[in-house]
């Protein structure tokens, strides 16, 4: 019998998703993952921790050497009164130099764009998972539902063979 101790309890209790951005794997081909740290204001988080989140509008955007996060909607906290920012401020992500470097690279000479995926929680800090994507044109959108569709029906016939 294996014994968790309170802090691998805890570990395992905050590094859980809180946002899935699942317009962004229809909307584009994705190319490359980058994991980035959020700046959040305490009510900010307290309201992530809730699940308040919506990335389904979110980007981000290199200004001037930094990455940012715009249009990410974070809910008012209920007890926040007067320490509540606005719900879709700008938010600067922390990400190493040398990643900026390739973002900026990857979204200016080959046409790619930077789109949140995941925001989590990993070691008590907000995570969000950016997404190198290539955007995809109305025909690749009908294919990917209909391989979809063919993969579900082959499923389902495998699942009715094996009762």
């Amino acid at each position: 019998m294996v014994v968790k101790s309170a802090a691998a309890e805890a570990t395992a209790q905050t590094n859980r998703t809180i946002a899935v951005n699942r317009k962004a794997r229809h909307e584009y081909f994705i190319e490359d993952t980058v994991e980035a740290g959020l700046v959040l204001s305490g009510t900010e988080v307290k309201s992530a921790r809730q699940g308040r989140v919506s990335l389904a509008e979110a980007y981000a955007r290199i200004d001037q050497g930094e990455a940012w996060l715009l249009g990410m909607h974070i809910a008012p906290y209920e007890q926040g009164n007067r320490y509540n920012l606005e719900p879709t401020r700008k938010r600067k992500l922390l990400l190493h130099k040398r990643e900026i470097v390739a973002l900026i690279w990857k979204t200016q000479q080959q046409g790619l764009t930077v789109v949140p995926l995941r925001l989590y929680f990993k070691r008590g800090h907000a995570k969000l998972e950016l997404g190198v994507a290539r955007g995809k044109k109305l025909h690749d959108k009908r294919d990917t539902l209909a391989r979809r569709e063919t993969e579900r029906e082959i499923a389902r016939a495998l699942g009715a063979r094996d009762r």
